[in-house]
């Protein structure tokens, strides 16, 4: 019995290897097999992804199990599930892959063509940057543009953005961030709503009409000063009730339900000002504008500053900025 006990213990060599095999470090193909798995909780679809075998990534976590010394997974018969160890470990994994991944297309892309990459949302996307792009475009033919149209805020130290336009409170942002311009809120309305039979003139006025505001306003903080109800307070039309509501989810929804004469928008200054010169949108109370406390901003990625495509881009925003600025009035 004792013999058959002694055979089951592992021999000095084998303790001296296994220990060598917990102090290694891990095999960095089999990191991005564990991402895979864990975003998808399933092998198959990991597989695809990667465009391996299914056993092929089984064997590759198999394999990080095994030098790891613990199970990062649990396998049940129709689902994946990380242990508390596979979660910890690809807490690491994840930002580490980001930012290879990223260095990876920085440097592809400065051996070729000269490019800006720019994360924003997709109402100031299509409303304010979008429209100016071609005058810049003429000016630098050979500068390539990408807009990633997103209101997630990104992060440019692991992504391969070059620049952030972000939506925020000046307490929201750091001290690197340039303001670009602030923002006033002041009812708008196509031309042809106002030659109806119904006047519109006065606050009172208001509520013939149905007014345009965005959806999940009264949801998030920030975007409470966006609100109707916050601008009728303001000015003191506390029991204005309006003919009905109109919800949307994006500025550029509210905008092209105010073009399309489906009501009366509140709405924001910068992003509604071209087409307030060109006459497609009257401000019906121009004397009644509302301070907002948001203001937008230029954030330039870390990786990105000293490049002289950046440089243009950036000096180039700021001429439009202040275009915009003199715009819609703001004396900053």
């Amino acid at each position: 019995m004792a013999t058959s006990q002694a055979a089951l213990m592992p021999t000095s060599n084998s303790t001296a290897s296994h220990g060598l095999q917990r102090t290694r470090p891990l095999s960095a193909g089999h990191l991005r097999a564990l991402e895979a798995v864990a975003r998808h909780l399933n092998f198959r679809a990991a597989a695809e992804e990667l465009s391996l075998t299914q056993s092929a990534v089984s064997r590759q976590i198999q394999a990080l199990e095994n030098e790891m010394g613990v199970a990062l997974f649990l396998r049940h018969t129709r689902a994946v599930e990380l242990t508390s160890a596979g979660a910890q470990l690809l807490r690491a994994v994840v930002p580490s892959l980001e930012r290879i991944d990223a260095t990876v297309r920085l440097i592809r892309r400065t051996a070729g063509r000269k490019s800006v990459a720019i994360t924003t949302w997709a109402s100031f996307a299509s409303m304010w940057l979008i429209p100016r792009l071609e005058a810049f475009q003429s000016e630098y033919p050979d500068i390539d543009i990408r807009i990633d149209a997103t209101d997630n805020s990104v992060d440019l130290e692991t992504s391969d953005l070059d620049l952030a336009l972000r939506y925020k409170r000046p307490a929201q942002v750091g001290p690197e961030a340039v303001r670009l311009f602030g923002e006033q809120l002041t009812p708008v309305a196509s031309p042809w709503l106002l030659k109806g039979s119904k006047p519109l003139r006065r606050g009172e006025d208001l509520a013939n009409f149905a007014l345009v505001e965005a959806g999940d306003s009264h949801r998030t903080q920030n975007l409470e000063w966006l609100t109707w109800r916050r601008w009728l307070d303001a000015h003191g039309f506390t029991k204005l009730e309006p003919k009905r509501w109109l919800y949307f989810n994006y500025a550029s929804q509210i905008a092209q339900a105010a073009l399309t004469g489906q009501g009366v928008a509140l709405a924001r200054m910068p992003l509604v000002a071209d087409s307030l010169a060109n006459g497609d949108l009257v401000e019906i109370l121009p004397n009644m504008r509302l301070e907002s406390p948001m203001a937008y901003w230029l954030i330039v990625g870390p990786r990105s500053g000293q490049r002289p495509e950046i440089q243009a881009f950036c000096a180039w925003l700021q001429v439009q900025a202040h275009l915009t600025r003199l715009a819609t009035g703001e004396s900053v």
